[in-house]
C-alpha cells in the first residue's frame, strides 16, 4: 500500500495526451507521462484494502500494492526489481494493456481506481533510463537446447526465462524482426518499436539466438526442430482472420485489418513495401467494420494516413456509461469507452449490422448497413448506405493459421481449433512439444501471452531438468 490516508487526500490524476490535431500528424507515441512527484502521489493512493483484487485482475499477478508502496517511499530501483519479478516486459504492458487491474482495484467501487498502468509504465521507463535493466547471464549452461517458434510476447517471455536458467534458446521468426503483432500489428503511436529492440538486445546478451526470415512448416520442416532440440515451444499466434461472410468483400478497396496495419508498421519501421499492393486511406472515406482494439487501431492509422472521414461500425448496442459495480466488480465490465484513436474524430455507429459492400466498376463505393434489434438481427426497413472508398474488416481472428506449421504438426486441437494444451504443463499431444499464447488460448491480450510464456518456460525447465526454480 502507499500512504494510509492517501486515497482520501489525493485525487486520481491520469496521464494526458497531446492534442489530436498534433498527434495525427505523426506515428510517434503521444502520451504525456506524469512527473516523478505526481507519480509518487498516485502511488500513495493505494489503500490498505485487505484483499488486493488487483493481483488477480492482473494476468501476470503483479504485486501492485508492494511496488506502489515502494514508489511512494521513493525506492524506484527496488520497485523495478519487484515489477520485473512477475513481468518480463512492463514497458509493453505499461503502454498497451487495457488495465484489468484497475477495474479490479477496490477504489474502482468509487470509480477512482489507482492509476496502476501509468505507474507501471513509469517504473519500467525509469529502470531503462537509469540503467537498472541489464542482461542476466546464467553462471552455468545446462547443455539443453530449446526451440521457440514465434517471437511475439509469449515466445519472448519464454525465451528470456529459459535462457536465464542456462538453456540454449533459439527463436525462429518468419518476419525480418522480432515482436510478432507487438511489432507488426500494434501501431507505433501506441508503442514505438525501440521498446522491443532493446529487449531483443538484452535477450541476445543473455544467450538467446534469433533466426529471422524462417517460417517453420514452410521454409524449414517442423521435424528439424524435434530432431535437433530437447524441447520445442509453439508460440506462433492466432492470425487466421474471421470470415465476415458478406457479399462484396472481394471488391477492390475492401481489406482485412491486419494487412493494412502491418503494411503501415513496415513503412514506419523502414522496411521496403514498394513491391506490395499499397493499402492507403489517404484522401478516402474509410469505414471500419468491428468494435474492438484492432478496429480502433485502424481508425488511428487511417487518420494519420490522411483519411477524409472515418466511420466505425459496431453491431453491439451502445454500452452503458457506467457499470453496476456491485454486480460486476472486480471483473472486467462492459461500459462505454472511447479510445484515443476514436477521440481523434471517428464517427461511431452502434447497433449497426454490416450487410455487404457496395461497388461500382469493381471498386468500393459504400457499405450497406441496417439497424439491429436486441438479438442483433437486422430490422427490416432500416437499411442505409454509408459512403466509403476503403472498407477495413476488423472483426477478430478465428484461430491459428492452418497452412504450414499446423498442417505438418499433427497435434490435438480444441473445439475452437486452437492447439490443445492445459495451463498446468502447456504440453501438447506431441512429445516434448509445448504451446503457449494465442495459438493455445485464442486471440487475447499481450499480458496474457506474457503470462503463458512464463508459465510454459517453467514447465519446459521442469521437463528438461526434473525440477525448476522459475516462477509461475
Amino acid at each position: 500500500m502507499g500512504k494510509i490516508t492517501g486515497f482520501l487526500e489525493i485525487d486520481r490524476q491520469e496521464q494526458t495526451y497531446a492534442p489530436a490535431a498534433d498527434r495525427v500528424r505523426h506515428y510517434k507515441e503521444f502520451t504525456i507521462p506524469l512527473d516523478e512527484r505526481d507519480t509518487q502521489r498516485q502511488a500513495a493512493r493505494c489503500m490498505d484494502c485487505g484483499v488486493p483484487y488487483c493481483h488477480t485482475g492482473c494476468p501476470v499477478n503483479n504485486q501492485i500494492p508492494d511496488w506502489n508502496d515502494l514508489i511512494y517511499q521513493g525506492n524506484w530501483q527496488e520497485a523495478a526489481a519487484n515489477l520485473h519479478s512477475t513481468n518480463n516486459f512492463p514497458e509493453f504492458t505499461g503502454r498497451i494493456c487495457p488495465a484489468p487491474c484497475e477495474e479490479a482495484c477496490t477504489l474502482n467501487l468509487e470509480n477512482v481506481p489507482v492509476t496502476i498502468k501509468s505507474i507501471e509504465g513509469a517504473i519500467a521507463d525509469r529502470a531503462w533510463n537509469e540503467g537498472w535493466i541489464t542482461p542476466q547471464i546464467p553462471e552455468e549452461k545446462t547443455g539443453k537446447k530449446v526451440a521457440i517458434v514465434g517471437s511475439g510476447p509469449a515466445g519472448l517471455a519464454a525465451a528470456q526465462q529459459l535462457a536465464r536458467v542456462g538453456h540454449d534458446v533459439h527463436v525462429f521468426e518468419r518476419e525480418p524482426k522480432a515482436g510478432g503483432l507487438l511489432r507488426y500489428g500494434i501501431p507505433d503511436f501506441k508503442m514505438e518499436k525501440q521498446s522491443i529492440d532493446r529487449r531483443v538486445a538484452q535477450m541476445q546478451a543473455e544467450g538467446v539466438s534469433f533466426h529471422y526470415g524462417v517460417e517453420i512448416g514452410v521454409g524449414r520442416p517442423f521435424r528439424s526442430l524435434t530432431d535437433n532440440y530437447d524441447a520445442v515451444l509453439i508460440a506462433a499466434g492466432a492470425e487466421k482472420p474471421r470470415d465476415p461472410e458478406l457479399p462484396g468483400t472481394d471488391t477492390q478497396g475492401c481489406e482485412l485489418a491486419m494487412p493494412f496495419l502491418t503494411q503501415q508498421n513496415r513503412r514506419v519501421g523502414g522496411e521496403d513495401v514498394s513491391a506490395e499492393r499499397q493499402i492507403l486511406a489517404t484522401g478516402k472515406h474509410v469505414v471500419v467494420v468491428g468494435g474492438g482494439d484492432t478496429a480502433s487501431d485502424c481508425v488511428g492509422t487511417s487518420f494519420r494516413q490522411g483519411a477524409l472521414s472515418v466511420t466505425q461500425l459496431d453491431i453491439r448496442p451502445v454500452p452503458p456509461q457506467m457499470e453496476d459495480k456491485l454486480t460486476v466488480w472486480p471483473y472486467w465490465p462492459t461500459k462505454f469507452r472511447t479510445s484515443s484513436s476514436q477521440a481523434e474524430g471517428a464517427n461511431r455507429e452502434f447497433a449497426c449490422a454490416t450487410l455487404g459492400v457496395v461497388s461500382q466498376m469493381g471498386k468500393v463505393t459504400g457499405v450497406r448497413c441496417a439497424r439491429v434489434d436486441e438479438k442483433r438481427v437486422p430490422i427490416a426497413g432500416t437499411e442505409f448506405i454509408l459512403k466509403a472508398d476503403l472498407v477495413l474488416i476488423a472483426i477478430g481472428f478465428a484461430g491459428p493459421k492452418e497452412e504450414g506449421l499446423l498442417s505438418e504438426l499433427q497435434v490435438e486441437r480444441d473445439k475452437r481449433r486452437n492447439v490443445k494444451a492445459n495451463e498446468q504443463d502447456y504440453l501438447t499431444s506431441s512429445p516434448k512439444v509445448f504451446a503457449a499464447g494465442d495459438i493455445r488460448r485464442g486471440q487475447s491480450l499481450v499480458v496474457w501471452a506474457i503470462r503463458e510464456g512464463r508459465q510454459a518456460a517453467r514447465s519446459i525447465d521442469e521437463f528438461l531438468m526434473g525440477e525448476t526454480s522459475l516462477p509461475r
